[in-house]
């Protein structure tokens, strides 16, 4: 694996050896064991888009694997004043040892990765979420202990990153996926083509994706970028708010999830979500486990 531009260009191997990896590292973590495979390395972080949980994750992943997380926002560098992202590319690849980016256009991703000829890593784009989705299998996986003949159930806006990252990751894996959305929000007919077969249902009925669940998903409805629309998306998805009444037509035992930030009586009740606050902030946490796992992984194939 020489990059993580997304899950869709990932092998179901390469998912759950990524995922069973995390599993040990957060184990050592917790018992003191260090891994400073990455020391003496610089790795650049390329945000054009605010965050909490990703910078943080990485940069602390970063500095416990021995590297120095190299923090560069658009306003710090030429690519804020609208020099091409392949020569930015061009200049860190000389310099830095891999990149971690975090934006709007896919495209940026895949042109840093081919431009600048060292491991990058897909933070965040408007196409896909891979390191959120990494974390997410993660926590499932210690939850229900995988992902085998379980049901994701997504609710909102299931044409977003993270509905077209949950439905890779359901074709890869071949755990079942189904999402619940208004069809403005559905995924769009391109999105399908190229998902191809999948064991994916996308509806409007919010009972009928939550019964047999044994995840119930949701996600911020007004992403960065997006606010101006934000009145007309909060009124045509609250009907798809993750509530008690949802919970109470999945299966014993099934786990709330949420990315985070939260919002809460928008996308989630907020006394479910304190209620189910422990498995959203083991999801949250688990972030810095999934991605130091795909840090070493990238610098492993080098």
């Amino acid at each position: 694996m020489k990059h993580l531009l997304g899950i869709e260009p990932l092998t179901a191997a390469e998912i759950t050896a990524l995922v069973e990896h995390a599993l040990v590292l957060k184990s050592e973590r917790t018992r003191g064991v260090i891994t400073t495979a990455l020391a003496g390395e610089t790795w650049a972080m390329i945000f054009t888009k605010s965050s909490t949980r990703t910078r943080v994750s990485f940069d602390v992943g970063l500095t416990e694997l021995g590297a120095r997380a190299l923090f560069l926002s658009s306003a710090d560098i030429q690519l804020g004043r609208g020099e091409p992202i392949k020569d930015t590319a061009r200049v860190l690849g000389r310099m830095v040892h891999g990149a971690i980016i975090r934006t709007f256009d896919q495209q940026d991703v895949v042109d840093f990765a081919e431009y600048g000829g060292i491991p990058t890593i897909n933070a965040l784009t408007d196409e896909e979420h891979p390191c959120q989705i990494l974390a997410d299998l993660l926590t499932i996986r210690e939850r229900l202990g995988g992902w085998e003949g379980r049901k994701v159930a997504f609710f909102g806006d299931g044409d977003c990153n993270m509905g077209r990252s949950w439905a890779w990751a359901a074709k890869r894996l071949g755990f079942e996926l189904a999402i619940a959305a208004p069809p403005p929000f559905q995924p769009d007919a391109a999105f399908l083509a190229r998902l191809g077969e999948a064991p994916l249902t996308i509806t409007e009925d919010v009972a009928a994706a939550a019964r047999g669940a044994d995840v119930l998903y949701t996600d911020t409805w007004v992403s960065m970028g997006r606010e101006a629309e934000a009145e007309d998306r909060l009124r045509t998805l609250a009907p798809y708010q993750i509530n008690k009444d949802i919970v109470a037509l999945a299966n014993p035992g099934a786990i709330v999830q949420h990315c985070l930030p939260a919002y809460r009586d928008k996308e989630i009740c907020g006394e479910l979500f304190e209620e189910r606050a422990d498995e959203i902030f083991q999801q949250s946490e688990n972030r810095l486990h999934a991605q130091k796992a795909v840090l070493l992984a990238l610098a492993a194939d080098r």
